[in-house]
């Protein structure tokens, strides 16, 4: 039973799980892409509410989890130069490397901050003239318009030690290469709203008009969720595929065009490595020329070490939606959210951490 709910959403929510159970009568596997989705799906019990024919799998819609080995090694080797401080937000802390983690550097004397903004980066440049001041920019369309609009910020104060390690992912083409795998099975996607929030419907109509699945942008509360299943049962009982939009009290047709046009003034697309999927074309973030010189890689080249990825972890195939966590031979022995091999087990939207904590009996539940 879904948990934390009034009387009234308890009934909707009771309402909704009878009605998926009466539209659907097969097996079906329903892909949330977000991890923030993939979070609220556990701690509200939303899967102990689903009929057991309708599996609801995990993305790669976790920024940290999706961000590859090699950039991490180069996060690594720019914190190891004297004249050098990473500004990150927390979460990047504790994902290992090839053979260190940012957190490990730190715990050597390596200059490293965390913030909550990439703005915040701007006042530790200010503050330290004499040093390069790299933000470690991850994270999909929700959070690469902030990253831009802090270049735009660095320009206008004449800021010439600020740089951004760009990893930022756009979330359409991802869908585009799992869709286009045989080994990736899906009957319908749960779209991330807050994405959604910044670049609108459009960009995905290609999910209905080349693969024929259906798609709902859903919000993030458990009726939300709960809606959003809903209407991709309507869709498969009907054998029908279009894209909706359950979160349409936050999410415009046409997104947020003053996001996008600060966006699309500092950065073009470029091909990008995903954890587990690999390089994408067309799946990233490159700065324009004109703003280039605040692309760390294309200002301060670095010697990085051979990357190589952890031996036995399956954080790749988890993102992919191939295999559950509790597939992985590591899972809840040698990686745990104290002492994580894997990208998946650290950030708090990782499927891995999310099945840790929240699954029913831990670790033990299966749907």
């Amino acid at each position: 039973m879904v948990s934390n709910l009034t009387d009234d959403t308890r009934r909707a929510a009771d309402f909704f799980a009878s009605e998926i159970d009466r539209l659907i009568s097969r097996p079906v596997r329903l892909m949330e892409v977000c991890g923030t989705h993939t979070v609220a799906i556990f701690k509200a019990g939303i899967r102990q509410l689903l009929p057991l024919h309708v599996d609801l799998v995990s993305g790669p819609g976790c920024p940290v989890c999706v961000t590859a080995n090699d950039y991490l090694d180069t996060a690594i080797a720019y914190c190891r130069q004297d004249d050098v401080i990473i500004a990150t937000f927390g979460d990047m802390l504790r994902v290992p490397g090839s053979s260190s983690s940012l957190q490990a550097e730190k715990a050597t004397g390596a200059d490293i901050r965390i913030v909550y903004s990439p703005l915040d980066s701007l006042d530790i440049a200010a503050a330290n003239p004499n040093k390069k001041i790299i933000f470690l920019g991850i994270g999909f369309e929700t959070t690469a318009p902030t990253a831009a609009a802090a270049v735009l910020a660095a320009e206008q104060a004449g800021l010439a030690n600020f740089y951004i390690l760009s990893a930022h992912k756009l979330v359409p083409p991802a869908l585009r290469a799992l869709l286009t795998a045989a080994e990736v099975q899906v009957d319908g996607l749960l779209l991330p709203g807050h994405v959604s929030a910044i670049i609108g419907e459009a960009p995905y109509s290609f999910l209905v008009d080349e693969f024929g699945v259906p798609a709902v942008i859903a919000g993030f509360t458990p009726l939300d969720i709960l809606q959003a299943v809903y209407m991709l049962a309507q869709q498969i009982g009907a054998g029908a595929a279009s894209l909706q939009n359950q979160y349409s009290r936050v999410v415009r047709p046409a997104g947020n065009p003053a996001a996008r046009q600060v966006l699309d003034r500092v950065y073009g697309g470029a091909d990008a490595a995903w954890r587990g999927i690999g390089v994408i074309p067309g799946s990233g973030l490159g700065m324009r020329p004109e703003y280039r010189r605040f692309d760390a890689l294309a200002a301060l080249p670095v010697n990085v070490e051979e990357t190589r990825e952890a031996v036995g972890c399956r954080c790749g195939e988890v993102l992919r939606g191939v295999v559950r966590p509790t597939d992985c031979a590591l899972f809840g022995a040698a990686c745990v959210p104290e002492a994580p091999v894997g990208s998946c087990m650290v950030s708090v939207e990782g499927t891995c951490a999310a099945w840790y904590k929240y699954g029913g009996g831990r670790w033990q539940y299966e749907g």
